[in-house]
């Protein structure tokens, strides 16, 4: 038997009221994680997400693409897809204040544009 090929999918939020018009699926070893996001790639400044119900039935895909990584690194996922450009971003956990979860989608672009002084790994 063939093993599943691993697909990071966007689509569009199917609940109207949602101020977060996007979902994403990660293909993580532990299970496919769905998330609702305020965009489809973090171009310009990180990206706020929050966990979601799990993927809709008939949901309206607007991206697919292969993964070649997608792995669980203590507060965060790193992503790591199948083509040319935007192909490396990372899922970082984290917690607001009231104790509330934050999950923010982030590339070392956007994190350089928002801490120049900061260096980060590679």
């Amino acid at each position: 038997m063939a093993p599943v090929a691993k697909v990071f999918r966007v689509a569009r939020n199917p609940d109207p009221d949602s101020t977060l018009p996007y979902l994403i699926s990660l293909p993580l070893p532990s299970g496919e994680l769905v998330l609702k996001a305020r965009d489809v790639w973090p171009c310009t400044a990180k990206v706020y997400c929050h966990r979601a119900e799990g993927w809709p039935p008939a949901a309206d895909v607007v991206e697919e693409v292969p993964v070649r990584s997608c792995v669980r690194r203590g507060v965060a996922v790193d992503l790591v897809l199948d083509r040319q450009r935007e192909n490396r971003s990372q899922i970082v956990f984290t917690t607001l204040k009231g104790g509330r979860e934050g999950i923010f989608w982030q590339t070392a672009r956007t994190t350089r544009k928002t801490r120049p002084g900061l260096l980060v790994p590679t």
